[in-house]
């Protein structure tokens, strides 16, 4: 059974208190950097005077990013069921 660990994140000024598993507590952190990283990009970046909106902009960064992987997984599988069925039609056609 894994140790729960206490652990506070800060993210865009306000701490997050969690209790996680011990095996969660690395990509937490670097998540809560990443966030930090992006928050102080867009804060350089465009005018944004309120927390919230740099956030939701944060929100839909990793979100898309996220979708963005997704669909190029399934793009890669696609071709490569089809590289598989016509080696197979190739395999075949010699038996």
């Amino acid at each position: 059974m894994s140790e729960k660990l206490k652990i506070k994140l800060s993210i865009a000024n306000r701490v997050y208190p969690l209790t996680i598993e011990s095996s969660q507590e690395e990509g937490l952190r670097k998540a809560a950097k990443k966030i930090e990283a992006m928050i102080k990009q867009f804060e350089q970046s465009y005018s944004v005077r309120d927390k919230q909106d740099v956030l939701a902009m944060c929100a839909l960064q990793f979100a898309s990013q996220v979708e963005q992987k997704s669909i190029d997984k399934t793009n890669v599988n696609e071709h490569v069921e089809e590289k598989l069925s016509a080696l197979n039609d190739l395999l075949q056609s010699h038996i």
